[in-house]
């Protein structure tokens, strides 16, 4: 039941070319650090990656970006990456936006066996383009697909070695969803703990959904960005 591997490399090993990635996240904050920068140092290619978004041109999933490893991006907000959106006006990037709270809940649809939803968000919009609208109650409705991974990276706060996990604030934003929706389910974790340590009733997910857990290091703990108040 010992999950843990040696090393960020190791954890990503199997990963190859053309593979669906979920990589948990919100923003910067909460990144799978030690993974991505494994998956960089790989040259895997022709990823399709799902995530809330892209990093920035230089930090989180903007490495991966930059390195032209990406094929398709599933993501809500890509408000903060130049390279995006070069790629994307260029036709090199093939891009499909989610309003968030849908990404969401297709990733849990993904994880559950939900064969797809019904929602009123984006009909009428570019997002509702091809997709079944139905009038339920006097309301329309778009009908939006499961999302599901081969692989999800994710970050958690504290972690034991049969691969329970526990996620620290913002961080804890779509992570426990796709470590229920990929196939395989890659944990870093802060705080690498022995088993018996975690509280059960502060356990965000149980170890049944994740594969692999190595412990995470050297953290930058990147800030897309920086404010500070104007003093008096």
């Amino acid at each position: 039941m010992n999950k843990v591997v040696a090393s960020a490399d190791e954890a990503v090993k199997d990963i190859q070319d053309g593979a669906v990635i979920m990589s948990g996240g919100f923003g910067l904050c909460g990144n799978p650090e030690n993974l991505i920068a494994a998956l960089h140092r790989k040259k895997v290619k022709d990823l399709t990656i799902i995530s809330n978004n892209c990093g920035t041109t230089e930090l989180g999933l903007g490495v991966l970006l930059k390195a032209l490893q990406v094929k398709k991006m599933v993501a809500s907000y890509v408000g903060e990456n130049k390279e995006f959106e070069r790629q994307f006006l260029s036709g090199e990037l093939e891009v499909e936006l989610n309003p968030q709270g849908t990404l969401a809940e297709r990733i849990r649809a993904g994880g559950c066996g939900i064969g797809g939803f019904f929602t009123p968000t984006g009909v009428g919009t570019q997002i509702a383009q091809g997709k079944e609208v139905r009038r339920i109650g006097g309301r329309e409705y778009v009908l939006e697909l499961p999302l599901k991974a081969d692989f999800a990276l994710v970050r958690a706060h504290k972690g034991d070695r049969w691969g329970n996990l526990v996620f620290r604030k913002a961080a804890r934003n779509f992570s426990p969803l796709m470590c229920m929706a990929a196939e395989v389910t890659i944990a870093e974790v802060e705080n690498l703990v022995e088993v018996g340590q975690l509280d059960p009733d502060e356990i965000h997910v149980p170890s049944i959904f994740v594969k692999r857990v190595v412990q995470g290091r050297e953290y930058q703990r990147w800030i897309e960005k920086r404010t500070v108040r104007k003093r008096g």
